[in-house]
């Protein structure tokens, strides 16, 4: 069974998710391209103390990047949008 810390990456606070958060009560994280809905649905209930009412995943390809003459691509990732029923998560005050 994979660690709490490594299902969730860190919240993914840009001003999309803020909106999400603040008119629909979801918060959007950064989590494991491995980890299905089930897993992340219990690491949020178990990190932040609150019911978790249902977890939409969305997988996020690399965008190409250049230096100079040489192409590169930064690393897939996946995001979840996590609908809390019970509870609040907070990432302004822990900052």
């Amino acid at each position: 069974m994979k660690s709490d810390h490594r299902i969730l990456r860190g919240p993914c606070l840009t001003e999309k998710a803020n909106i999400q958060l603040e008119v629909h009560g979801k918060v959007v994280f950064k989590v494991d391209p491995k980890a299905n809905k089930i897993e992340i649905k219990k690491a949020v209930e178990k990190m932040f103390d609150v019911k978790v009412k249902n977890v939409h995943t969305t997988n996020m390809h690399g965008k190409q990047k250049r230096v100079g003459s040489f192409t590169g691509m930064t690393n897939d990732w996946k995001k979840a949008y996590v609908t809390l029923s019970e509870g609040e998560i907070n990432f302004a005050d822990q900052l």
